[in-house]
C-alpha cells in the first residue's frame, strides 16, 4: 500500500519538510536471500539420475547434494497450469489457467488470464525489494495477445517482471526460437551452423542479468525465474550430447522401467513394496458411447516392434537424454556464476518439472510434433527416413509414448492425465545452505506445486501482503512446508489437494486417492457423469495398482463428494476434453477473429499465432502487389510457417513459384510457365477447397499461379493442413522469410530484391479470383 506523507507543506520550500519514505523504492530487509526457480518441461520422475533414472543431470543432483530432495511433489499436469499455480501459491483453476494458453475458453477458471487479485510472486517480491527476471519459457499469456497489437498486461513485464528474454508460447524451435526481449521480438543473436542454442543463450542472459544489477547494487536480491524449456518437444541438442547416450536406452522401456524401479527403491525414493503399472492400463476402457481409448494413448509392446522401430525408438530416447544432458549443463554455468560470485550460498533454489513426461509423441513418436496438432499420426517408416537427422534443425521431434511410461516410473499414464501419478508427481529439489541445514536428504510428505511460493514467502521472511499495486489480494491456497526442512517427519498441515486437468480428475485426502478413468482431452469421451472412479492408499501404493473402490465403497464417496466440492471451491468446472481439431477451431477472441480478409506489409515484426489470420483448411487466395525492377528480382514476397509445415509465394529463377509444404512430409509446388515481367504486378494464388483425403480429414483441392489475371500454373490435387502451421511462432513474414525457411527451395531470409512488394493480400472469403484480383489491381493503381 502507498505510505502517508508525514513531512510539512508550506508556501516556501524553507519552511516544508520533505518525506521521502512514500516514493522510494523498498528495499529488502539485510541478508534477503536471493530466489532462483529452475522449471523444467515434461520431465517425469523416472528420468534423472537422481531420481533412478538413467539421464545423466550432474547439476541437478548439485543441487540435491546441497538440500533437500521430495519424493512426493506434485504438480499440475500440464505446463501454463503449473506456471501460473507456482507463481500465485494458488490453484491453477483459481487463478483461470486450468488449461494451456492455446486451449483457454471463456470461463472463469479456464480464461488464461491471472487476475490482478492473486498476484504472482514477481510483483510481490519487486514491492519488497527484489530485482526480478524471467528467462526462457512464459506461456502466460492468452495467444490472442501475444502480438505488438495487442494489451502487454499479461506478458512478464506486466506482471512484475523487470526484465524478460525468451518465448512466449508453450514450446519453441530451439535452433530457431521466437524470441521477445522485453515487450518486443527479436532475432536470435546467430545461427545454429555458429553455434547457436537456446539453452545456451538463456543461461548467458540470466547470468547477464544478474550481473547487470550487482555491479550497481551488490546486496540487492534478486529472483530469477529460468524456464529452459528442456525437455518439452522438439528436442533439439547437438549429435555429439545425443552420441553420448549411444546404445543407453536399447533394451527398451519395458526393461527400463524395471532398472529404474529397482534403482528408486535401492535410494528409498519409494516404499519396497512399489509395483509397475501395466504400460496399457487402460487400453480395454471406453466411453460412454462405446468410444475406445485413443490410439494416440496406446503404447507397442517393444518386443513386437521391428528392428527398425527399436532403432528409431532408441534413437528417440538417446536424442531426449542429450537434450536434458545438455540443458544441465548450461544451468551449471549459471550456478558457477553463483558460485565463483558469492551468491550461492545466499540463493534459494527450487527446480522442478512443470508436469510428468509427454505421451503427445503418440505409439510412433514423432519427427514433427505439429502432425499431433493437425490430428496426424507419425509412422515409423516416414521417421525412421529421418533417424539419423533427429534433434537437428531439419526435425521437430518427439519420442513414442512408450518412453513416457517409461520417464515416469513407476507411475501410471503421463502429462495432461491429472487422475494418475504419471501426469502430476514430479521431480522438485530446493536447497539454500545459508538458511538450510539439511544436505542430501529426502523428504517424503505429500507437497504441491502451489506450496512453493507460500514456502519460499516463509523461508525469506515475508509477510503476504494484503494488497499488491494497490489491489486487495484472496488468501493463499498453498501451504508453506518450512518445517519439513528442519524436521523429516514433521506434518506440512496440508490433508487435501483437487485436481482437474482436461476433463481428467482426481482427489488426494490423508494418503488417499480417487480418480475418474477418463481419456484426457483430445478423447472427446465427454458424459463425464458416467465416469468410473478408482480408489487407491496411495500412500502404500504410490503407482496406483490396486484398486479399493469395490473395498472401501464408502471412502470412495467421501472423496468423489469432496471432490465436488473442492471443485466449487476452486472453479474447477467445466471439465474439457474435446478431440484437438474442435479445440484448436474452438471460437475464441483475436484480431484476426472476425476477419476473412488481411493485408500485410513488408518491413513489419512477424505476425503470429493468435493475431495471424489462419487458413485452417479453408479456400484462400493471395495476391502480392510488387514492382518488378528487371529480370534479376528474387526472394520471398509471403511466408507463413516454417520447413515443417506453412507456405510461400517467392521468385525465383526469374520465375514466379508457390510451395504448400504440408507438414514437413511434402513440398507441394508450382512454378510459372513464363518468366515474370518488369513492371507493377499482382502475384496470385488461389486455393479452391474441394473435399478431403480418404483419411476423411484431410482438405484438398486445386491450386492456380497468376501474374495479374492471367493463371501462369496449377496444381489439381493439393493437400493443406486442417488446423495451424504452428502455436508458437512461425507467422506471417511479407518480403522475406525469417527462421527456418517454408521450403527448401531457398535458404533464409531470401529477401526480396530487384523490386519492391508493396502489400500482400491474404482472403479466405471463398471469392473469385478475379474479383479479388480486380479490386486490388484498383487499389493498386490509386497507390
Amino acid at each position: 500500500m502507498t505510505k502517508k506523507f508525514d513531512g510539512r507543506i508550506a508556501l516556501d520550500i524553507r519552511d516544508s519538510v520533505a518525506d521521502w519514505a512514500p516514493f522510494i523504492a523498498p528495499e529488502a530487509p539485510p541478508d534477503a536471500p536471493n530466489i532462483l526457480y529452475v522449471v523444467w518441461d515434461d520431465i517425469g520422475i523416472g528420468t534423472w539420475d537422481c531420481y533412478g533414472g538413467l539421464v545423466e543431470m550432474p547439476n541437478m543432483k548439485r543441487i540435491a547434494d546441497r538440500g533437500v530432495q521430495f519424493t512426493q511433489f506434485h504438480t499440475t499436469a500440464l505446463c501454463s497450469p503449473t506456471r501460473a499455480s507456482l507463481l500465485t501459491g494458488r490453484n491453477a483453476t483459481s487463478v483461470g489457467m486450468a488449461t494451456i494458453e492455446e486451449f483457454t475458453d471463456g470461463f472463469p477458471s479456464m480464461c488464461g488470464r491471472i487476475p490482478d487479485d492473486t498476484a504472482l510472486c514477481s510483483e510481490v517480491l519487486t514491492e519488497c525489494g527484489w530485482n526480478t527476471y524471467a528467462v526462457g519459457k512464459w506461456h502466460m499469456t492468452p495467444l490472442e495477445e501475444g502480438n505488438l497489437a495487442a494489451s502487454k498486461r499479461h506478458w512478464p513485464l506486466g506482471r512484475g517482471f523487470e526484465r524478460f528474454y525468451g518465448f512466449l508460447g508453450g514450446e519453441a524451435d530451439q535452433w530457431y526460437p521466437n524470441l521477445v526481449y522485453d515487450n518486443h521480438p527479436i532475432s536470435p543473436p546467430c545461427i545454429p551452423e555458429d553455434g547457436y542454442h537456446l539453452s545456451a543463450d538463456l543461461a548467458d542472459r540470466a547470468i547477464e542479468f544478474i550481473r547487470d544489477a550487482k555491479v550497481i547494487a551488490p546486496d540487492k536480491p534478486w529472483f530469477t525465474y529460468l524456464c529452459p524449456g528442456a525437455g518439452h518437444a522438439p528436442h533439439h541438442v547437438a549429435r555429439e550430447w545425443a552420441d553420448k547416450y549411444r546404445g543407453r536406452f536399447d533394451m527398451g522401456y519395458e526393461e527400463y522401467r524395471e532398472i529404474v524401479l529397482a534403482n528408486q527403491k535401492r535410494m528409498g525414493l519409494v516404499p519396497e513394496n512399489t509395483e509397475l503399472s501395466p504400460m496399457n492400463p487402460y487400453s480395454a476402457e471406453t466411453g460412454a458411447q462405446g468410444t475406445p481409448w485413443p490410439a494416440q494413448d496406446t503404447v507397442r509392446e517393444w518386443d513386437s516392434l521391428s528392428e527398425d522401430a527399436k532403432r528409431l525408438f532408441g534413437r528417440q530416447a538417446e536424442v531426449f537424454a542429450g537434450f536434458l544432458s545438455y540443458t544441465d549443463a548450461q544451468i551449471g554455468r549459471l550456478l558457477d556464476y553463483l558460485e565463483d560470485s558469492g551468491q550461492l550460498d545466499n540463493t534459494i533454489v527450487v527446480a522442478l518439472s512443470d508436469n510428468g513426461a509427454s505421451g503427445e509423441g503418440g505409439p510412433n513418436g514423432s519427427v514433427n510434433e505439429m502432425k499431433f496438432f493437425n490430428g496426424y499420426i507419425d509412422t515409423i517408416e516416414d521417421s525412421s527416413a529421418q533417424l539419423e537427422e533427429l534433434g537437428s534443425p531439419t526435425t521437430y521431434n518427439h519420442y513414442s509414448i512408450g518412453w513416457a511410461m517409461a520417464f515416469n516410473t513407476p507411475y501410471k499414464l503421463y502429462k495432461r492425465y491429472a487422475s494418475h501419478e504419471g501426469g502430476i508427481a514430479d521431480p522438485c529439489l530446493i536447497s539454500w545452505p545459508a538458511g538450510i541445514a539439511a544436505r542430501g536428504e529426502l523428504r517424503h510428505q505429500y507437497v504441491n506445486v502451489c506450496d512453493i511460493t507460500p514456502t519460499v514467502y516463509d523461508l525469506a521472511g515475508i509477510t503476504p501482503p494484503g494488497a499488491v499495486k494497490n489491489v486487495v489480494q484472496r488468501p493463499l491456497e498453498g501451504i508453506s512446508f518450512r518445517g519439513v526442512f528442519e524436521n523429516a517427519e514433521a506434518d506440512v498441515g496440508k490433508h487435501t489437494q483437487f485436481y482437474s486437468m482436461l476433463g481428467t480428475r482426481g482427489i488426494w485426502h490423508r494418503g488417499w486417492f480417487a480418480d475418474a478413468v477418463h481419456a484426457a482431452c483430445p478423447s472427446g469421451w465427454g458424459h463425464f457423469d458416467t465416469d468410473r472412479w478408482e480408489l487407491f492408499h496411495i500412500e502404500e501404493d504410490r503407482s496406483q495398482i490396486h484398486d479399493l473402490a469395490r473395498v472401501h465403497p464408502e471412502k470412495l464417496e467421501e472423496l468423489k463428494a469432496l471432490w465436488f466440492s473442492e471443485a466449487r471451491k476452486y472453479s474447477g468446472m467445466p471439465l474439457n476434453d474435446l478431440d484437438i481439431v474442435a479445440t484448436m477451431m474452438r471460437d475464441r477472441p483475436s484480431f484476426a477473429k472476425s476477419r476473412d480478409h488481411a493485408v500485410y506489409y513488408p518491413g513489419l515484426a512477424e505476425v503470429g499465432p493468435g493475431a495471424a489470420l489462419e487458413v485452417r483448411g479453408r479456400s484462400f487466395a493471395l495476391l502480392a502487389e510488387a514492382t518488378v525492377d528487371g529480370a534479376d528480382a528474387q526472394g520471398v514476397l509471403f511466408a507463413h510457417g516454417g520447413r515443417l509445415g506453412g507456405h510461400t509465394l517467392f521468385v525465383q529463377d526469374g520465375h514466379l513459384q508457390y510451395v504448400y509444404n504440408f507438414l514437413g512430409e511434402e513440398e507441394q509446388t508450382i512454378v510459372s510457365d513464363r518468366p515474370v515481367p518488369s513492371g507493377d504486378h499482382i502475384f496470385g494464388l488461389r486455393y479452391e477447397r474441394r473435399g478431403t483425403r480418404s483419411d476423411s480429414f484431410t482438405p484438398a483441392g486445386a491450386a492456380t499461379l497468376y501474374i495479374d489475371e492471367d493463371p501462369v500454373g496449377s496444381l489439381d490435387d493439393m493437400r493443406i493442413q486442417p488446423t495451424v502451421f504452428s502455436g508458437v511462432g512461425e507467422g506471417i513474414r511479407v518480403g522475406r522469410d525469417s527462421g527456418q525457411s517454408v521450403s527448401g527451395r531457398y535458404r533464409s531470409p531470401f529477401p526480396f530484391t530487384g523490386g519492391t512488394v508493396h502489400q500482400v493480400i491474404e482472403d479466405v472469403t471463398g471469392k473469385p479470383y478475379h474479383d479479388l484480383e480486380m479490386a486490388a489491381a484498383e487499389a493498386f493503381s490509386r497507390d
